[in-house]
């Protein structure tokens, strides 16, 4: 009887990789905000539209990523490893995102509204401050969880064939690759670059310079620097 290999702490370096770049992002933009408040950041039209496409892309991202979890990675985990996984709290906060990041989205929209020099105190800026803060904070303690509670589970209990089908169908449900990638790069040590260099294959690492230097100009407007 052939034995089934198990999955890999490198397997799960894309995931992982990616939790990093959405927390990163969240705490990022939670600070801008909190600058924007006080006044420290000015937002002309040009930025605050900037900034509004920023966080749409972000929040369509969270979604795509926990959706993605409820409906293709959960039902193997709980097929793999039955009642040693309990999915109930995590499944609660992916309840608990989805109305945030509306208001997430709604609040970057009235702030690309409201002229540069109203905008320190502004009712829209403090909103944005507001829920992006708790975005990055309900963010960060859910990934937290998910890392500590569910990885292992993979490790221990879902075959490698089943956990790369998992990221197949993750893939094929589609997702704004120009705005994730060079973020997942950029969240990626060296040595953890090359080993997704290896593992994603020629393609889509032809994509990372031009999907770089596109999202970087962007993230210079939005922030007033470019990280990428």
């Amino acid at each position: 009887m052939t034995t089934a290999t198990p999955t890999l702490r490198n397997d799960l370096l894309g995931i992982t990789l990616g939790h990093r770049a959405m927390c990163a992002d969240s705490r990022r933009l939670a600070a801008l905000a909190a600058r924007i408040v006080t006044g420290a950041e000015r937002v002309d039209r040009a930025r605050g539209a900037a900034l509004a496409r920023w966080i749409g892309r972000l929040a369509a991202e969270i979604h795509h990523h926990h959706e993605a979890e409820d409906d293709v990675l959960w039902p193997v985990l709980e097929r793999r490893a039955g009642d040693r996984v309990d999915l109930a709290a995590l499944t609660d906060d992916h309840a608990a995102l989805d109305p945030l990041l509306v208001e997430v989205r709604r609040a970057a929209d009235d702030v690309a509204q409201v002229p540069a020099d109203a905008l320190p105190g502004h009712p829209a800026a403090r909103a944005l401050a507001q829920h992006l803060g708790a975005l990055a904070d309900l963010l960060a303690e859910h990934i937290a969880e998910e890392e500590r509670e569910v990885f292992p589970i993979i490790l221990a209990h879902v075959p490698q064939d089943d956990w790369h089908a998992v990221e197949a169908a993750v893939r094929d449900r589609g997702g704004d690759m120009p705005f994730v990638l060079p973020r997942v790069a950029a969240a990626a040590d060296p040595e953890q670059l090359a080993h997704l260099r290896r593992a994603a294959g020629p393609v889509l690492m032809v994509l990372l310079p031009v999907t770089r230097w596109r999202l970087r100009r962007a993230e210079k407007l939005v922030f007033g620097e470019a990280t990428l």
